[in-house]
């Protein structure tokens, strides 16, 4: 048998963290090796027995604002390794947009109302302890309105060059470092950038918010933001 993936879980609501953990614990997949009800006492966990994933609320004490993400940048920045699924009530885009700020890889943004299957979020939790990322579809939808429920996707007008570009972002390099990777210069990946951006309908946003929602788009379109 499979090594057990060890998760600390975190919410406010002592009846939510008992059903995440539950929903966990029963798949025979995952060992839940702490629950706890704030911020400061989910880092004190991680930085004691570094689990593979964390699955937090987005809405905690003190303010009920962003402290899930919050915690989770300070969590990433101490062990890139940790995985780390965020669950919120609503399909926020500006959250989304600050919790993959410094890229994708290994963080999950998933509506609580998709827990109700518990497969879905084992799934999610086993996707980011590999380094991969799930983004719940209606946050994509809120980001890259309504091109990304076309059946045909906005990334088909892309070129090659602008596709790989696109890639690149998705691993959150920045221009400078796709540029090197792509041996072009970085005015060139600006160029191809703004290009992106505007064949995505990205136009209206600051640079920050369109990178974000680009590379949601990717992720969407290459199959790593399942249906939930």
């Amino acid at each position: 048998m499979a090594e057990r993936l060890r998760v600390a879980v975190a919410d406010d609501h002592y009846l939510v963290r008992e059903g995440i953990c539950r929903a966990l614990d029963d798949s025979g997949e995952i060992e839940v090796i702490a629950a706890v009800g704030a911020p400061a006492e989910l880092e004190g966990v991680v930085d004691r027995l570094v689990p593979d994933v964390v699955v937090t609320d987005i809405r905690m004490p003190p303010s009920h604002h962003t402290e899930g993400i919050d915690a989770a940048h300070r969590i990433r920045a101490r062990h890139p390794a940790v995985g780390v699924v965020v669950l919120s009530q609503y399909a926020e885009a500006t959250y989304a947009m600050e919790l993959l700020r410094d890229g994708p890889a290994g963080l999950a943004y998933l509506l609580k109302e998709r827990i109700g299957d518990p497969d879905q979020l084992v799934a999610a939790v086993r996707e980011v302890a590999r380094g991969g990322s799930v983004i719940d579809p209606d946050v994509v939808g809120a980001l890259v309105g309504s091109n990304a429920q076309q059946q045909r996707s906005p990334l088909v007008h892309l070129t090659d060059r602008e596709r790989a570009v696109l890639e690149q972002m998705a691993q959150g390099r920045t221009n400078a470092a796709i540029g090197a990777h792509l041996h072009l210069s970085e005015s060139s990946i600006e160029k191809y950038a703004t290009s992106i951006f505007a064949k995505l309908g990205l136009t209206d946003e600051p640079q920050t918010h369109r990178r974000v929602a680009a590379v949601l788009a990717f992720l969407h379109d290459a199959g790593r933001a399942q249906p939930l």
